[in-house]
């Protein structure tokens, strides 16, 4: 009879492979990163069609990157708490079927409530995908490997974002940007479901919405008002009030997550070195490194006369570079530590917006836009990786969505915020002329402004950082194995 009982119980559930897994985890990043970038070389198609402005086109590319900022620790703790697998999938739902209304939008505040809606599924998706991906893979050299990757297919997303643009908006339209996420999104949604299994680690504890909230409408005020200065400046109430409104929503949300009993993020985190100096090096990389794929199809398109294909395939190289970058850097990391590592990429980084600074209305591809690229993007793969490493080596478990999120926030809210900043310095620069000699003076004090920030950077990572993870393996970005018992 047990016999019996043995052969109709329901045959245990297969454990998919490790690079499956990966695989799947990957390509949840690659669709979040992709489109933080993908819309820039249709911003002038966008522009035309709808009737957006210049403010309006900024917020084209902000609206997706707040909201993924914003929420992108409420994403984190709610994978913690209810599965990362179940995030994944509801991230991943919402991120498609916003694409799908961003893509038929009829009017501009159609297109960027999408773009909003976008952002919070990206926010809710995006923790998930590292998490997911260290479970999967133990700790050592196999999970730096892993991590190399996820973050090479990342920074790939993002690189690969003026290709895809260039070619979707040249053959189809500037709505096949977005309209793109909804079959992939789809087939992946579909393996996610059938081969990723569920965790979590949360012991039961609540969300914490009201700081979610208050730090999303207060980075969303603070954006707005550096926008406004391109056309009030700076001491104008118009920029005033929504910059000290911005202010005083951040410290709510300090004062919120230092009393709540559940915060959205425990400011004891801040406390640990390798996790305060990392996000601060991330805030300030994004700050600069976020916008230049916006400035450079600017400049290609606006300046070059580029169509948006020749744009995007100009910007290959760097797709490229962005990548070895990002693969170099765990074998680096290994002989020289993730703090010199980071602090070279950085240097290099800035070597190339430097460079980039330097460009001409009538600039050749190579050294206005390949050498300068290559240069900024392959310092951005090399600095990514290691900052990553420190900033989660040796969280808890219960920590481990929340650590994660916090990394990929600390990156993209410097670079929502600095493309508000940098939008504002070149249009101060060419004083409302949109002649191709004042929009090349424009672009170039924002690379030089970002060269300035990123060497700024390198000091404080020198200054600040530590010299190594607390994993056991240098190099090895340590969310803990355990963070997800079943299954980044």
């Amino acid at each position: 009879m047990l016999e019996a009982a043995d052969t109709t119980r329901a045959p245990r559930r297969t454990v998919p492979p490790t690079w499956l897994v990966v695989a799947l985890a990957c390509a949840g990043q690659f669709l979040v990163v992709l489109d933080v970038a993908v819309v820039n070389v249709a911003l002038p198609s966008m522009r035309a069609d709808l009737g957006l402005n210049a403010q309006g086109l900024q917020w084209v590319v902000n609206a997706y990157a707040i909201a993924f900022a914003g929420f992108m620790l409420l994403g984190g703790r709610a994978g913690d708490l209810y599965g990362r697998k179940r995030m994944f999938l509801v991230g991943l739902g919402l991120f498609t079927l916003a694409s799908l209304a961003g893509g038929l939008a009829q009017q501009d505040w159609q297109l960027l409530a999408a773009r909003g809606v976008q952002g919070l599924g990206a926010a809710v998706l995006a923790p998930s995908t590292l998490t997911i991906l260290t479970a999967a893979v133990p700790e050592g050299a196999a999970r730096a490997r892993a991590i190399g990757t996820w973050t090479a297919v990342g920074a790939g997303g993002g690189a690969a974002g003026g290709l895809v643009g260039g070619v979707l908006v040249d053959l189809l339209s500037w709505r096949w940007v977005l309209l793109i996420n909804v079959p992939v999104g789809a087939v992946v949604l579909a393996g996610a479901s059938l081969w990723l299994a569920e965790s979590r680690a949360g012991q039961g504890r609540r969300l914490d919405l009201p700081g979610a909230a208050l730090v999303t409408a207060g980075l969303a005020t603070l954006a707005f008002g550096i926008s406004q200065t391109e056309a009030a400046g700076w001491t104008a109430p118009e920029t005033v009030v929504p910059l000290l409104a911005g202010l005083v929503l951040i410290g709510a949300f300090l004062a919120v997550e230092a009393r709540t009993a559940a915060p959205l993020m425990p400011l004891g985190l801040l406390r640990r070195r390798a996790v305060a100096s990392a996000n601060v090096a991330m805030f300030l990389s994004g700050s600069a490194m976020f916008c230049m794929w916006f400035f450079m199809t600017l400049y290609a398109q606006n300046v070059l006369a580029y169509t948006p294909l020749e744009a995007g395939l100009a910007l290959v190289p760097s797709s490229l570079a962005v990548i070895i970058g990002s693969k170099l850097a765990p074998r680096l990391m290994r002989g020289f530590g993730p703090r010199v590592v980071a602090v070279a990429g950085t240097l290099v980084a800035a070597v190339g917006f430097g460079w980039q600074s330097m460009l001409s209305e009538h600039g050749a591809f190579v050294t206005s836009i390949m050498v300068p690229g290559v240069l900024m993007m392959l310092g951005a793969g090399l600095a990514a990786t290691p900052l990553a490493a420190l900033a989660t080596s040796g969280a808890r478990p219960e920590e481990a969505g929340l650590v994660s999120g916090l990394v990929n926030t600390s990156r993209t809210m410097g670079g929502s915020l600095g493309l508000a900043v940098m939008s504002t310095v070149a249009a101060a620069r060419s004083a409302g002329s949109a002649t191709p000699g004042a929009l090349t003076e424009g672009y170039a004090l924002v690379f030089r402004t970002s060269t300035v920030v990123l060497l700024v950077g390198a000091v404080l990572m020198l200054v600040w950082l530590p010299r190594k993870t607390s994993a056991a393996s240098a190099g090895t970005p340590a969310v803990s194995p355990s963070a997800s018992s079943s299954a980044n």
